[in-house]
């Protein structure tokens, strides 16, 4: 009777969310954002015209974790009044909205003096893909915190680091999402039907660059064949265009680590793309690039890379906070691949933990090889204008455009518990499960 009264309590446990017993893991909640959808408690009047979302088809992407400074992870017009950030600046700094202004900073990690030189710092920009994010509505004086999709087309304010910073039609403020990416469950209500073209595969995440960025590098949401280069903490006027359809061959990257191909590839516009649903170490050796070596590319497509050994796990590190000062250059980063799967006989099998070389040179370190890498890169369909997937932060050794670390917690594939329901269960590695609900 003992044992099964105390088996009865286990499986109620499980069932309330610490996983087993047969139960399936439980998702995140994520509250649907739709494009010109007013919100319901927002900071800022939406009829007043503070920001203006467009019309834009969520682009496919392979994996969910996005990097800030990304080629074309994130798209503009020829407008520059997506989002006016001088009447923001003077709506948060009239002593009138000083509890909104005191709540606004005090999500962003700022001070109330602060609020002008930050906003200086933010740069108006148009998703071009389904972006998790945490979001912010104004509540009895305080900011309400909550998990929501914003739907491709709208238009945000992102900082330095090329991450969310606010909504631009309410002001609402936004903050890295914190939950699994790959276990969410959206929910499509108060007026949020869900949009066309709806896929969980277009679902990202952002994870800030590594180090400040002088500009970023977009792509027109009207016109994909032009680009535009903005610099940061501008609102369009100084704009300048290129062509996307230049090509760039892809460089032979055999052989170095993953974080060396990273900023070769993305200091010439193209993005990095790999298998799992999280970026390797920058340790990681690589064995193969699809489409090989000598293709020739046009910005933003993937270049996929099949990696071997390298610790596990990224090497995020904490980005700088808010500061007056000038930012560094950087350069765009990292996405998933447009191509299918590197091919087998393209490149040195990687090599194996066992057994270890039979007559090792006499200079070689006395440390076992790294182990080949857990799943193999697959394929995946072209997608020639949407960056995907964002990678692990850079080593030190070339600032340009760089990969970000993470300033909450890192999007994985184990779902750690957040705010939002908690996830239980085995970890995600392939494909995410999503489920969408509307009411």
């Amino acid at each position: 009777m003992i044992r099964r009264i105390t088996v009865l309590l286990v499986c109620v446990l499980v069932v309330s969310g610490l996983g087993g017993c047969g139960g399936s893991a439980h998702a995140f909640a994520v509250k649907a954002v739709a494009t010109g959808v007013p919100s319901l408690a927002p900071f800022f009047d939406e009829k007043k015209g503070l920001g203006q979302d467009a019309v834009a088809r969520s682009l496919p992407v392979q994996g969910t974790l996005q990097q800030g400074d990304t080629p074309g992870l994130y798209g503009g017009t020829k407008k520059p009044t997506v989002c006016d950030v001088a009447k923001l600046k003077r709506f948060l700094t009239d002593p009138a909205n000083r509890s909104k202004a005191v709540a606004w900073s005090g999500v962003l990690g700022i001070t109330t003096d602060q609020i002008p030189g930050y906003l200086d710092r933010l740069t108006p920009v148009l998703l071009r893909h389904d972006t998790l994010v945490q979001n912010h509505d104004y509540k009895k004086g305080k900011a309400t915190p909550y998990n929501s999709l914003l739907q491709a087309g709208i238009a945000i304010l992102v900082d330095e680091q090329g991450e969310p910073a606010a909504k631009c039609s309410c002001g609402n403020p936004l903050r890295p999402f914190k939950g699994d990416a790959s276990r969410i469950s959206v929910k499509f209500a108060d007026g949020n039907k869900k949009w066309s073209g709806y896929k969980a595969s277009s679902v990202v995440a952002v994870r800030p660059a590594a180090q400040k960025m002088e500009r970023l590098v977009l792509v027109d949401i009207g016109d994909p064949d032009r680009g535009i280069e903005r610099p940061i903490g501008t609102t369009g006027k100084r704009d300048t265009a290129f062509d996307t359809r230049q090509r760039h061959a892809v460089p032979d990257l055999t052989g170095a680590t993953f974080g060396q191909a990273r900023k070769q590839l993305v200091s010439s516009g193209l993005a990095v793309g790999y298998s799992g649903s999280a970026p390797p170490s920058d340790d990681s050796k690589v064995t193969a690039t699809d489409p090989p070596a000598g293709t020739e590319l046009r910005f933003g497509e993937y270049v996929q890379l099949s990696v071997a050994g390298g610790t596990s796990g990224g090497t995020p590190s904490t980005p700088p906070g808010p500061t007056t000062s000038k930012p560094t250059t950087s350069e765009p980063t990292l996405s998933p691949p447009t191509s299918t799967a590197p091919p087998s006989t393209s490149t040195p099998a990687p090599p194996t933990s066992s057994p270890p070389p039979s007559s090792p040179p006499p200079s070689s370190p006395a440390s076992k090889p790294p182990p080949p890498p857990s799943s193999s890169p697959s394929g995946s369909s072209p997608t020639p204008d949407s960056p995907s997937v964002v990678t692990d932060p850079p080593s030190a050794s070339t600032p340009v455009t760089s990969s970000a670390p993470l300033t909450s917690a890192p999007v994985t594939t184990s779902a750690s518990v957040t705010s939002s329901a908690p996830v239980t269960g085995d970890p995600v590695t392939g494909t995410p499960t999503l489920t969408a609900t509307e009411t």
